[in-house]
């Protein structure tokens, strides 16, 4: 009886723990559904649903600049401490977006990895 016990607690693992492996990291490449981290691709989608309600074409609620297209988002991550602003503490003078919830990290990690890579469009 403790045989089929410890079999029926061990089996489920062993299963789990053998079918959760892959035989290398070619086998993770597009497991999440994601492509390279494009503006168009992935940081449009951020500054669209973060930042635009304030930094919209015409900015609204103090915000110095628009960050409505490319070039925007581009120029105010080398020029105007965009990078800097999302990476503050929640509650931090200056964290971006004002007065919200700071972004979760993986987010942040897109944006910066996006701008690593040069910025692509």
């Amino acid at each position: 009886m403790k045989k089929v016990k410890l079999t029926m607690f061990l089996m489920p693992l062993l299963i789990f723990q053998y079918g959760c492996t892959n035989n290398s990291s070619s086998d993770l490449l597009g497991a999440s559904g994601n492509g390279p981290i494009t503006y168009t691709q992935t940081t449009k989608a951020i500054i669209d649903n973060n930042c635009v309600s304030c930094h919209a074409t015409v900015p609204v609620n103090g915000a110095p600049m628009s960050l409505t297209t490319y070039v925007l988002v581009k120029d105010a991550v080398l020029n105007r401490g965009l990078l800097d602003r999302i990476s503050r503490p929640q509650g931090a003078q200056g964290m971006m977006p004002n007065g919200g919830t700071r972004l979760p990290q993986p987010t942040i990690n897109k944006v910066f990895q996006w701008a690593q890579n040069n910025l692509p469009e």
